[in-house]
């Protein structure tokens, strides 16, 4: 199949640009900026704010886009983008769209595909541009994962740089409450979205989730192992973060969920990399705290 990566050279597109190579597919990346020559060919520039920049790798030999791009900071815009991109496919053609999870809001029970979308403040409107995804003409998916983390990237690689600052692991908490993520490692997002081209339904939901409901303190525990600490985390009241970090991410970043994927293991999506909390204290993110990265 002839498949674009919208973001094909970021933190989420690069895997899955990789994945879908291995699977066998010819992959076309965008980025913001073009690069002629890579190991996996040609990155063509998309500015995805001037959606006539799509005319060019977007065309009817196309048989599935991959949007892994990040949000342009204005869900309004990224609609706009979307709907053009939609507009360019064949209608046999395939639309995945990587979300997240943060469109689902606090949950401590456990929420499937099926849940509604009730978004916290960061990704206010992100729930409409699923829908354009949803409700095309084409098959459209969206995939919703969890934090994710490996390659020593992502926001656990946040904690640890707070980690290595403050002497200590820290999350943010608001009141009394540890929060939980439900989280994903990059690979295995990438094994989903190949999954998802393949086969996945019209207006599918898939959640990305290997870990259900992982303790933010365990998180933050594993971060100050991973830095050279011995393993102390102590919560960042949420107005203190807010300070520094801004309310809004702040806020997500207090934002407990339990997560689950049923759908995605319908399609027989099996995740076996390693979990966030060792992720980080034996794996990736160690590696990166000893080469100073």
């Amino acid at each position: 199949m002839e498949i674009v990566v919208i973001g094909g050279t970021g933190y989420l597109g690069s895997a899955i640009s990789a994945a879908l190579d291995s699977a066998g597919h010819h992959v076309v990346r965008t980025a913001r900026e073009a690069v002629p020559d890579t190991d996996r060919g040609p990155v063509h520039a998309v500015d995805l704010g001037d959606p006539t920049s799509l005319h060019g790798v977007v065309t009817a030999d196309v048989d599935a886009v991959v949007h892994a791009g990040a949000p342009l900071g204005d869900w309004s815009a990224d609609a706009d983008a979307v709907a053009h991109l939609l507009g360019r496919l064949r209608e046999d053609a395939a639309f995945v769209y990587v979300s997240g999870a943060w469109v689902l809001g606090p949950s401590s029970t456990p929420l499937d595909e099926q849940a509604p979308a009730r978004p916290i403040a960061i990704v206010k409107g992100r729930e409409e541009v699923e829908e354009l995804v949803l409700e095309s003409r084409g098959r459209g998916v969206v995939i919703r994962p969890g934090i994710v983390h490996g390659a020593g990237a992502g926001i656990p690689a946040l904690m640890t740089a707070w980690a290595a600052e403050s002497g200590h692991g820290r999350y943010v908490a608001a009141g009394g409450e540890v929060p939980t993520w439900a989280s994903v490692h990059v690979d295995d997002l990438a094994d989903l979205a190949v999954l998802a081209v393949a086969g996945a339904r019209a207006g599918d939901v898939l959640h990305a989730v290997a870990e259900e409901a992982v303790p933010l303190h365990e998180v933050a525990q594993a971060a100050d192992l991973a830095v050279g600490g011995t393993g102390v985390a102590r919560p960042w009241p949420l107005d203190e973060a807010a300070a520094t970090l801004g309310t809004d991410f702040a806020g997500a970043l207090a934002t407990g969920q339990h997560l689950v994927s049923r759908r995605a293991a319908e399609l027989g999506w099996a995740p076996h990399r390693p979990g966030l909390v060792s992720d980080l204290r034996d794996g990736s993110y160690t590696a990166q705290a000893a080469t100073g990265a």
